[in-house]
């Protein structure tokens, strides 16, 4: 008997509730008192183990201070390419590298540099590194 998968959208929603606990500098354990849960739950929703219902994501919106929306921004579209002009959904792994710790500290300091041409130069450095790397 195989182990049923997290649902694309739940993993979606999860991760961004990461993502933003992480950009107030809040942890899992301050999120649950927040809400009367564990910070177990915290990371089972964060995972998408657990779905996260309407009315705890509502709650969960209001500590984090952003609207209901903002978990659902860039998710995964399940019924196919969307037609006329929507945007297609950012790659996943751009939700997930900013939902790490270090894609988060990286975007801070990053967008902390004013200078134009000292950000387009760490970029190319970051391109000639990663064309370096070896594949795995």
């Amino acid at each position: 008997m195989t182990k049923k998968s997290p649902n694309p959208i739940d993993k979606h929603v999860g991760s961004r509730v990461r993502m933003r606990r992480m950009m107030i500098g809040m942890s899992q354990e301050k999120l649950g008192e927040s809400l009367g849960i564990t910070f177990q739950q915290i990371q089972k929703y964060e995972k998408g183990t657990n779905r996260i219902g309407a009315s705890r994501l509502q709650h969960i919106s209001q500590v984090l201070a952003v609207p209901v929306s903002f978990f659902f921004d860039g998710a995964p579209n399940l019924n196919g390419p969307a037609g006329g002009f929507a945007e297609d959904a950012s790659p996943a792994y751009v939700s997930d590298f900013l939902a790490s710790s270090e894609g988060l500290a990286l975007t801070r300091a990053f967008l902390k540099i004013a200078d134009v041409k000292v950000r387009r130069r760490i970029v190319d450095l970051v391109e000639a590194l990663a064309e370096e790397a070896p594949a795995s």
